[in-house]
């Protein structure tokens, strides 16, 4: 089955809202077997909306349409349907029971606008709303299927997974579509393409590659399709597994995994703690760290050591390696993490200094240059990086690059126990 989603609000064109709803919604289509050709986001406009339906009807076999079935004049997808399939709107009486009872339960007073909710075109099969007032809409017609939903998130992902996808998944008969994202830290796209390229040419004709770049991270999405999910689960395995043999060290996670959480978990498994000793990162490494639940039980602290001042009175460092070396060096970054371990009691210590930008570099040391050190049980080691000069992104770079730097520590440090 072939599905297009429509997104219908103004509030998206302009940038005030994220469509959030379309990639939530493409994701759940997939996971049934459900190919999502194009996702359109079109103004609150009649014509537009007509002109959509029918467009995607040429290739589709599914039209989804979120948004405009609210109770105010600017919300027109359910008249605008009502003449698309030449039906008149009548009351819907369960609904209009429940749009009462709605009310009545909040102690609110019901407006004729509310009322107005349960009118739904005479043709189509009303799905029940629990979060909302306005029902879904299921319309059928020349085997093709339109389906309206609210754009509220909420209230659209209750509909679609109680009424729309089950029913849509029983309908269909045809391929299944499998998604494995593996995800790397550590290595530019191109240079990685260069290193799996003869994994990559030899991948079985039903699975697919894509490389999904974004700032520190490229993730690898395999996608396959095939009769059987559970054979497809077992090609996708085997393929991750090789994959693993020629990249081993540049895989962090698969799927929603985060740095800071299969990190967090490795302190966890381990049995160790962390704390961090920040300079250019300005305390948004611990930020990061502190986002997963539960790390309380391993993350001790910070210090957020900007100033050259605040590196020798609250960290130890000595004077006379800032004058000799500067703060973005090796000899400062390793005395921060090493002093920052003893103060904090941490069994790992994880510290950053550098010129984040766009202003302050030298010729010897640019705008992006780094230094990373983290300090453990086996002594002290660091990183030297030269990143961009777009200063947001060189922070959010830096604590990727310490973290992936505690992630392969600890794997080498507690071998074949977590």
């Amino acid at each position: 089955m072939i599905a297009d989603i429509i997104n219908i609000g103004d509030e998206l064109l302009i940038g005030q809202v994220i469509n959030t709803n379309a990639s939530w919604l493409a994701g759940k289509l997939n996971s049934i077997g459900i190919k999502v050709r194009q996702i359109t986001a079109i103004s609150d406009s009649a014509d537009h909306i007509t002109n959509a339906i029918d467009e995607a009807f040429v290739h589709s076999d599914l039209v989804i349409l979120t948004g405009g079935l609210g109770p105010t004049k600017d919300d027109i997808t359910k008249y605008t349907l009502a003449a698309y399939f030449n039906s008149p709107l009548v009351m819907h009486e369960p609904t209009l029971q429940h749009v009462e009872h709605f009310f009545i339960q909040r102690g609110r007073k019901i407006t004729e606008l509310n009322r107005k909710q349960a009118e739904i075109p005479a043709c189509c099969e009303p799905l029940p709303n629990s979060n909302g007032t306005a029902p879904g809409m299921w319309f059928e017609k020349d085997s093709k299927i339109l389906i309206s939903v609210p754009g509220v998130p909420y209230e659209m992902k209750a509909l679609c997974e109680d009424h729309i996808l089950p029913r849509l998944a029983a309908m269909i008969n045809g391929d299944v579509i499998i998604h494995k994202t593996v995800l790397t830290h550590g290595i530019g796209e191109s240079f990685l393409a260069d290193l799996i390229a003869a994994w990559e040419d030899n991948l079985p004709s039903n699975l697919r590659l894509a490389y999904l770049p974004q700032p520190g991270i490229v993730r690898l999405r395999l996608t396959a399709t095939g009769n059987h999910k559970s054979g497809l689960e077992e090609m996708l395995a085997n393929q991750i597994e090789q994959l693993k043999k020629i990249i081993p060290d540049v895989i962090f996670g698969y799927d929603s995994d985060t740095l800071e959480q299969v990190t967090g978990g490795l302190l966890k498994q381990s049995g160790t703690t962390l704390c961090t000793a920040e300079s250019c990162t300005g305390g948004y490494l611990a930020h990061m760290i502190t986002k997963v639940p539960g790390s309380s039980g391993y993350f001790m602290g910070s210090s957020i050591t900007y100033s050259n001042e605040l590196k020798i009175s609250l960290l130890g460092v000595n004077p006379g390696l800032l004058d000799l070396h500067g703060a973005v060096s090796r000899e400062v970054v390793e005395a921060m993490a090493v002093s920052a371990k003893e103060k904090l009691q941490a069994t790992y210590a994880l510290a950053t200094s550098g010129i984040a930008g766009p202003t302050g570099g030298t010729p010897d040391k640019p705008v992006g240059t780094v230094w990373i050190a983290l300090a453990g049980p086996k002594g002290v080691e660091s990183r030297h990086f030269l990143f961009g000069s777009h200063r947001e992104r060189n922070i959010h770079i830096t604590a990727l690059a310490a973290l992936n730097l505690l992630r392969i520590t600890l794997n080498r440090d507690f071998p074949g126990k977590i």
